[in-house]
């Protein structure tokens, strides 16, 4: 499974585009500053050199820890991950299986713990990303479990 994304999220981004920010805005205040106020304007700069060290941990610490948290599957069994079939109950079989008969196709392993997660409300690229399969499987899945969710109204995502 793949985790790895190569561009930063909506927030990680404002993070470091901040941190830049201020590291260009460091240079200039020295620059621009009186040589009798460059020890005072040193210590400001070290602070938010600081600050900014411990943001950009921060981001790289929370990319960690979404790595290392476990997918919610069942365990594997002698014959990998097993579903029951009330949790594979609407399964899209018929849309999948066109996936399942192409080039470097995911495993139907794949598809189903995928479905269980788009019945859990995961969205597609989530998906996609941490089971590794095409991005146009986990819309199929995602998008047959919001009509199955419209359809049946009062039924909870482990129904």
């Amino acid at each position: 499974m793949t985790t790895s994304r190569p561009y930063p999220r909506p927030a990680e981004a404002a993070v470091l585009l901040t941190v830049l920010a201020l590291l260009v805005a460091e240079e200039l205040a020295l620059g621009l500053a009186e040589e009798e106020d460059r020890p005072v304007i040193n210590a400001v700069l070290i602070g938010a050199s600081g600050s900014g060290l411990l943001a950009v941990g921060a981001v790289l610490l929370g990319r960690w820890l979404d790595t290392r948290r476990p997918l919610p599957l069942p365990p594997p069994g002698p014959n990998g991950r097993e579903y029951s079939a009330r949790a594979l109950a609407d399964f899209p079989m018929d849309a999948v299986r066109p996936l399942l008969l192409a080039h470097q196709a995911p495993q139907l392993g794949q598809l189903y713990s995928a479905w269980m997660l788009a019945r859990a409300g995961r969205p597609a690229p989530w998906i996609a990303r941490r089971l590794a399969i095409p991005l146009d499987a986990a819309h199929l899945l995602v998008d047959a479990a919001r009509a199955r969710t419209a359809t049946r109204p009062g039924h909870q995502a482990g129904d």
